[in-house]
């Protein structure tokens, strides 16, 4: 989107600045394959990539990318064509990723443990013709309509990018191997493997790549109507993302050993960027974690700890369990940035002294890259606080109800921010799109109060997403699913405070007269059948009606309030 040049706001969070941490960028040129060819140029044998011990170098990494891309481009994949991947976090993934990025094509990730309704509203909305698809999840896709025109699906075993010898394990008659060899791969027919695309000649020079302004990604975010909206991002927006992210860290420097944990899903903005485009942007040693178990973890930290670590606090909370409990220990972590939810300070402080380094929460969007803001990895962080804005990036406290007009200096207000990490819009939605930006300003929909030291504190949501686990969920689309139940009339969804997970997913319910008991786990049952497990309300309460307004719009806030009161104990 364009900006408005003319109005220039304060940024009085510069002075809060870490040393060493400039106040802007210069621009970014390029594409985000330039990230690895120069990691590859300057590191060609250092380790990219760690995978359950099997490591891959940044030489071996760019050639897999230039085979997979040739793969590809045979299969009929060009420049601005969208290609769905399904992956966990895995090297495919990775290769995947950047080899439809180098034929000029957009790539748009998606939840592999998303249910099949979930993942066909996405591919409705997007269109793909090529899915490179984890092969546990094949037939999922394969079973789409005929109208949505999945011509070419790859399929990807997982497994293969293991050491031989786990590989081995995992063929053995031994119940756990055989559960593991059960959760990670599955047998398919009819698609395409991954390994056929990458046994191509890699791709000739002269076949030209991206460029700057090219759309990089859609990346799908619930929104406020639990409708699909893709946000469309550019190599400029991801590219600039991952140098703002390099630039708040300074003390860690590129090709200098550098190891960072993709425990975040890659599939999520938060992984995406600094799991993905930062590691690479860094040189780093990037150890890939299909899922998140502390003990898998652990097994790595004795002889690779992490130096940088992106998590959420639910995942920070049970990695430090597991240490204590196993007595290993986690020094030598340097920075652990946390987000998605709201970091306790009672985590905080043991995490540190755990680790002897940082760990400080920040602030993003899908629609921004996702990363606007963090706390300075300097003593002067604030606890409460989502930090400051990162460099380059503008932002603005307004009037929700008059976007136009700014709050006074400390007042609680909208969130509006501008930098080259704000999206271009939604995909295919221009009307969804002109709704968030007002003079070229994106709205965040998030209440926030910045202090007089430029700290920005989150004090409130207008948007009513629920945020359990570090995901969003969007309240209508669990209410939807609940309404298909042939005993509910109506119901609302709401999130309420969690110790684990942020907010936890909660409905009200009003059952028709023909209901002869108040099973809520049954209707339970039946969520668990449309939507993904976070989704799928952790309570129900049956009510006999619901607060509404006077055009009949149920009245959420009021649900929560009555829910809080009858969940909280008496004092």
């Amino acid at each position: 989107m364009s900006s408005a040049p003319s109005y220039d706001p304060p940024r009085p969070w510069i002075a809060s600045y870490a040393d060493g941490v400039p106040a802007d960028l210069d621009p970014v040129s390029g594409s985000l394959l330039d990230i690895v060819d120069a990691s590859a140029r300057d590191y060609p044998d250092a380790p990219a990539l760690q995978f359950f011990g099997r490591t891959t170098s940044y030489r071996e990494l760019v050639e897999a990318i230039e085979r997979a891309a040739a793969g590809l481009r045979e299969r009929g994949v060009g420049k601005g064509d969208r290609v769905a991947i399904v992956l966990p976090n895995c090297p495919q993934h990775i290769v995947a990723f950047y080899a439809v990025l180098r034929l000029g094509a957009v790539v748009v990730e998606h939840n592999p443990l998303y249910t099949p309704r979930e993942l066909r509203k996405q591919f409705e909305d997007h269109g793909a013709t090529t899915a490179i698809v984890w092969s546990k999840v094949v037939t999922t896709i394969q079973e789409f309509p005929a109208d949505l025109a999945v011509s070419t699906v790859v399929s990807v075993d997982i497994t293969k990018a293991m050491p031989a010898s786990l590989r081995l394990a995992l063929h053995l008659p031994v119940a756990k191997a055989r559960e593991s060899r059960t959760a990670l791969t599955a047998r398919t027919s009819g698609a395409t493997p991954w390994e056929h695309v990458t046994r191509a000649a890699p791709l000739p020079a002269s076949v030209p790549g991206p460029v700057t302004d090219d759309v990089a990604i859609i990346q799908y975010t619930s929104g406020t109507t639990g409708a699909p909206k893709g946000a469309v991002l550019t190599h400029r927006n991801l590219l600039a993302n991952a140098r703002q992210s390099q630039a708040w860290v300074p003390q860690i420097q590129r090709g200098k050993g550098c190891v960072v944990y993709a425990v975040l899903p890659m599939f999520h903005a938060y992984g995406l960027t600094l799991c993905l485009t930062f590691a690479m942007s860094m040189g780093a040693r990037l150890v890939l974690f299909p899922r998140f178990e502390p003990e898998m973890v652990l097994t790595v930290t004795k002889k690779h700890p992490a130096t940088f670590l992106p998590l959420v606090p639910p995942i920070a909370d049970r990695l430090l369990r597991a240490a204590h409990e196993a007595g290993v220990s986690l020094a030598g972590t340097e920075v652990a940035i946390s987000g998605a939810m709201t970091l306790p300070h009672e985590l905080v402080v043991p995490f540190e002294k755990a680790t002897g380094g940082y760990l400080v929460e920040g602030y993003g969007l899908s629609e921004c890259s996702p990363v606007l803001m963090a706390n300075p990895v300097a003593s002067n962080r604030k606890a409460g606080t989502v930090g400051l804005p990162l460099p380059g990036t503008e932002c603005r406290v307004v009037d929700p109800d008059e976007p136009t007009r700014d709050v006074p200096s400390g007042e609680r207000g909208e969130l509006l921010v501008r930098g080259p990490q704000v999206f271009q819009g939604y995909y295919g939605k221009p009307e969804a799109t002109q709704a968030v930006f007002v003079d070229g300003w994106f709205r965040t929909g998030d209440i926030v109060q910045i202090d007089g030291d430029g700290f920005v504190r989150i004090v409130d949501r207008i948007k009513e997403l629920i945020i359990t686990g570090g995901f969003n969920v969007a309240p209508t689309e669990v209410e939807n699913a609940l309404r298909q139940h042939p005993h509910v009339v109506d119901a609302a969804v709401v999130g309420l405070p969690s110790e684990h997970s942020g907010e936890e997913v909660v409905a009200a319910v009003v059952l028709d007269d023909s209901a002869t008991d108040a099973d809520t786990e049954a209707i339970r049952d039946f969520a668990r059948g449309i939507l993904t497990p976070y989704k799928v309300p952790r309570r129900i309460f049956v009510v006999d009606e619901l607060p509404t307004s006077l055009i009949g719009k149920v009245l959420r806030r009021q649900v929560r309030e009555s829910l809080l009161a009858l969940t909280q104990p008496e004092s």
